[in-house]
């Protein structure tokens, strides 16, 4: 694929938000603590959607609007990408224990809430954006999938915006499909030169992942399926040159050559 130019980032994990301070951590200039995250507060809302953002669709939002801020792009021209393998487990939760119930009664808010393009959607009203966006699930592949789909529609020339998320899902979910911590990166792409970094795609079969040298870094990676994008991030706060190799659809690796 053409060479994708990165404008602009967005960070969020337990002890580390905004790009700036993550930057200097993935590049060894500072250690890395994990703390709690604290409550996340995206800009551009009314107050009544602002209400109804669950703890995901904050923490999607956030990084979205940092990349975008960052990158000094207009959100409302830009095509967005939102990936997350899990998708809102809070909401799910709380609709399968209304459930459960003798009586069921299903909050209108949570079911809307509930579908996977929620965060998008919620996007699209705080950046006045009627331009088109995707949602992309792909287990632990995600991170891959969503940078290939923001390739493609990149393609045609427009800015594109990718927001990576997930957060721990609560149990009995969390027993079939354990995440640990909360993590969410955006970047905000473009073809074509003009950027600090940019980055060329390709597809492999086999080889190995790329993992971090940083223990505690390394078990955010493995352990958050949006994490699986810290080592290209790495190699972007590195300002390094080189291959990433990145989970894709079983032994596919998408391979992240950055320049």
């Amino acid at each position: 694929m053409n060479a994708l130019g990165v404008r602009g980032i967005g960070f969020a994990a337990p002890g580390l938000v905004g790009w700036p301070a993550a930057r200097e951590c993935l590049a060894g200039g500072a250690p890395y603590r994990p703390g709690p995250l604290p409550r996340l507060n995206p800009a551009g809302l009314p107050a009544n959607e602002r209400r109804r953002l669950s703890t995901t669709m904050r923490l999607a939002l956030t990084v979205a609007g940092e990349a975008t801020t960052a990158a000094g792009a207009d959100p409302a021209a830009a095509l967005t990408v939102f990936a997350s393998a899990n998708g809102d487990g809070d909401i799910i939760h709380a609709i399968c224990e209304e459930l459960a119930r003798p009586e069921p009664a299903v909050s209108p808010t949570q079911f809307h809430n509930s579908v996977h393009n929620a965060p998008a959607g919620y996007w699209s009203i705080s950046a006045h954006t009627m331009t088109p966006y995707t949602a992309v699930s792909a287990h632990d592949g995600t991170f891959a999938a969503g940078l290939l789909e923001a390739a493609s529609l990149a393609a045609a020339g427009a800015p594109v915006l990718l927001a990576v998320y997930d957060r721990p899902l609560p149990l009995p979910l969390g027993e079939t499909r354990p995440t640990h911590d909360a993590f969410a990166c955006a970047l905000l792409l473009q073809a074509g030169g003009g950027a600090d970094a940019a980055l060329e795609l390709s597809l492999e079969n086999g080889g190995t992942e790329s993992v971090l040298d940083d223990p505690e870094l390394e078990a955010l990676r493995a352990g958050n399926p949006a994490a699986r994008a810290l080592p290209l991030l790495a190699s972007l706060a590195r300002n390094a040159t080189g291959a990433i190799r990145l989970p894709y659809i079983g032994d596919t690796r998408l391979v992240v050559t950055c320049t």
